[in-house]
């Protein structure tokens, strides 16, 4: 198969996606990478039907990797994940508003261009989780105690902050009591599992971050997102609060640290999704309560995907540009990504 990866400057060290894109060349398939950041794209002559199998998204949010994906897919080329599927968790505003009405525990959520319009929320629903409904990686996550501490100052040279000019739309979520641990959950193409790591917003409780057995109502509550949004491979920040589970934050193609045999599972996914499509592709979001093809109700992991039969070997020739074929560094330590931080915490 040929595949194409949109891989944006801040993972360009990243071992998700580059294990993956080694690891699908080593099964004998041909990667492309396109790196958004800093290439200067042909895009009405790289783009076009029938040119790769499916193409691949790793972006931060308002990256321009979104709007090239879309671009393949306006030409019919499976995307994975389903574009309007990426768009639907990226915009964390429109994303509270499709998981709150399809019934998904999510906090009550408030929109704002400015931090001092939050103080019309009342007193009794602070502390708040403020953040960019663009955000992404923990970008400038703000937990506010009280209304007069809305206007605190920000850090100059973080860009992007709750308040910082050009900052764009802005969400804020009451904060959900916790033990100071978050779950995550992921799902590669409806495999399901459990890992809890310390929450960034209680850096003084220890956790220790493993894989953890996963709970039929945790593992509804992953499964059903899936399922509403159209998300193929996915993670998902669960708190576990005074009132039960809240949903706190939904990434599309995330780390999937502490997932057993990770890098072989996802590109197993990604073989998979690019021959038979994507839980969003050819039509409208999935109606919540439908059951997602494939999901895991039990969430114990299934059986490692073998390694795809061999296939012939990919053409010698170089690849079309702008498209590369990323380099293969030795093995270094990198430094950890930072945990994403969800709306509710």
């Amino acid at each position: 198969m040929r595949l194409c990866f949109l891989v944006e400057e801040q993972y360009r060290h990243d071992g998700m996606p580059l294990d993956v894109i080694r690891q699908l060349g080593a099964w004998g398939h041909q990667v492309d990478v396109l790196w958004p950041g800093r290439s200067l794209l042909p895009i009405s002559e790289a783009i076009r039907a029938g040119s790769h199998d499916a193409w691949v998204l790793k972006t931060v949010s308002g990256g321009p990797g979104l709007t090239l994906l879309e671009a393949a897919a306006s030409v019919g080329l499976t995307t994975v994940n389903d574009v309007r599927a990426i768009r639907g968790v990226r915009d964390k505003a429109l994303a509270a508003v499709i998981a709150r009405s399809s019934g998904l525990p999510v906090p009550v959520t408030y929109a704002a261009a400015r931090l001092q319009e939050f103080a019309e929320i009342p007193e009794a629903e602070f502390p708040l989780v403020v953040k960019p409904a663009d955000g992404s990686s923990g970008r400038a996550v703000r937990l506010v105690a009280t209304p007069d501490r809305l206007l605190d100052p920000v850090e100059p040279d973080d860009a992007g902050a709750p308040g910082a000019p050009g900052g764009g739309l802005l969400i804020a979520q009451p904060y959900v009591p916790n033990s100071g641990t978050d779950l995550k959950v992921y799902s590669v193409a409806g495999r399901l599992y459990a890992t809890e790591r310390c929450s960034p917003l209680h850096p003084a409780h220890a956790v220790r971050e493993r894989q953890v057995p996963l709970t039929p109502e945790i593992a509804r509550i992953a499964a059903e997102i899936g399922t509403v949004f159209g998300l193929d491979l996915y993670g998902v920040d669960i708190l576990l609060g005074p009132d039960g589970p809240v949903v706190v934050d939904i990434n599309d193609f995330p780390s999937f640290r502490q997932v057993p045999d990770a890098v072989a599972r996802v590109s197993a996914a990604v073989l998979e999704l690019a021959r038979n499509g994507t839980a969003g592709q050819g039509a409208g979001f999935p109606t919540a309560g439908q059951p997602s093809t494939g999901q895991s109700s039990t969430g114990e992991p299934r059986a490692t995907p073998a390694a795809p039969a061999a296939t012939p070997a990919p053409s010698t020739s170089a690849p079309t540009p702008p498209f590369t074929i990323p380099p293969v560094p030795p093995a270094a330590p990198r430094p950890r990504p930072a945990a994403s931080i969800g709306g509710g915490r």
